[in-house]
């Protein structure tokens, strides 16, 4: 499954910046990135997760939260019920600017706010089985009406059940200290809303994406990419971090951990030849950066993984 998954949509296939899917899965997941942020609400069962935050058991009471562009992978232990909220980025800036309006010149102040005190690409949060209990009406509804894809004259019961599931889990959140920027000149636009699936804007951002999804062993550079684009190296950095959240390279580095993952669980091949094949010749850089990405080195997740059957979807 390719990062701008249409999964995350509505069942009409319109955008909606609030989806809500409840599932049970008996089968492995691998490791899978969105261009969304992820709430994952555990209700029954239990999993090994494998993410930015290490390598981490997950069962009833616990949450996980998942920044954009952040790997996660799943090994069920047996089996594991989840509710998994897909919110759009910018939707909850818009949320944060409101929340802080009296302190903010404009939206991007509030982008700031949210890049600085959210930082943390990816947590697990401990609400408790009874607080995870007493959310339970709420996500079922939520999911109910994504079910039912984006009705104008829901969207705000849509919305007041969102703000209610968060201000149960928002304040178990771990966040970064962060202060109100300046103020920025006044010929700054604020962006428009995104009427669209969770799929970046610009047609340039989409193209580097693909061009490093389907061939991430090439030696990629960022000057190489943006001639491929016509935009100027800086131009083109600009462009992929508002579609992405981060840099083109550092997208280069999770795709190739993505596929490691995948052929690490689906063959036999030594690390060392999975490394050069993903296009890291370094076994040592490669098992570096796999860890930063899911918690673990390539050895450990080959032997915790071995035998387990996979799905590709999150």
């Amino acid at each position: 499954m390719q990062l701008s998954s249409l999964k995350p949509s509505s069942a009409s296939g319109t955008f909606s910046p609030i989806v809500a899917r409840t599932e049970s899965r008996h089968t492995a997941v691998n490791p899978i990135a969105f261009d969304c942020v992820k709430l994952i609400v555990v209700r029954a069962g239990g999993a090994r997760l494998f993410s930015a935050f290490g390598n981490h058991h997950v069962n009833i009471g616990d949450v996980v939260m998942l920044a954009t562009n952040t790997l996660c992978g799943a090994e069920p232990e047996g089996w594991i019920t989840t509710t998994t909220l897909y919110l759009d980025r910018d939707y909850l800036i818009d949320q944060v600017f409101w929340q802080y309006a009296a302190q903010f010149c404009d939206r991007h102040n509030a982008r700031d706010f949210f890049d600085a005190h959210y930082s943390t690409p990816a947590q697990i949060v401990h609400i408790g089985e009874d607080r995870a209990g007493h959310l339970m009406p709420w996500l079922d509804e939520l999911t109910a009406l994504s079910l039912d894809g984006p009705q104008p004259e829901r969207f705000l019961r849509a919305q007041a059940l969102l703000f209610s599931v968060l201000d149960v889990i928002v304040p178990f959140m771990t966040t970064t200290a962060a202060t109100v920027s300046g103020r920025r000149g006044s010929t700054v636009i604020p962006a428009a809303p995104r009427h669209r699936q969770f799929t970046p804007l610009r047609v340039e951002a989409r193209h580097i994406a693909q061009l490093i999804r389907d061939d991430p062993a090439h030696q990629w550079t960022v000057p190489e990419l943006a001639e491929a684009v016509h935009l100027s190296p800086s131009q083109l950095r600009r462009v992929f971090v508002e579609a992405f959240g981060k840099a083109p390279i550092a997208y280069l580095t999770m795709v190739r951990t993505e596929r490691m993952a995948q052929l690490l669980r689906s063959t036999v091949l030594p690390i060392k030849q999975i490394a050069a094949d993903v296009g890291w010749a370094d076994a040592d850089f490669a098992a570096r950066q796999f860890r930063r990405g899911l918690g673990a080195t390539p050895t450990a997740y080959r032997q915790f993984v071995c035998g387990s059957g996979s799905d590709d979807a999150a």
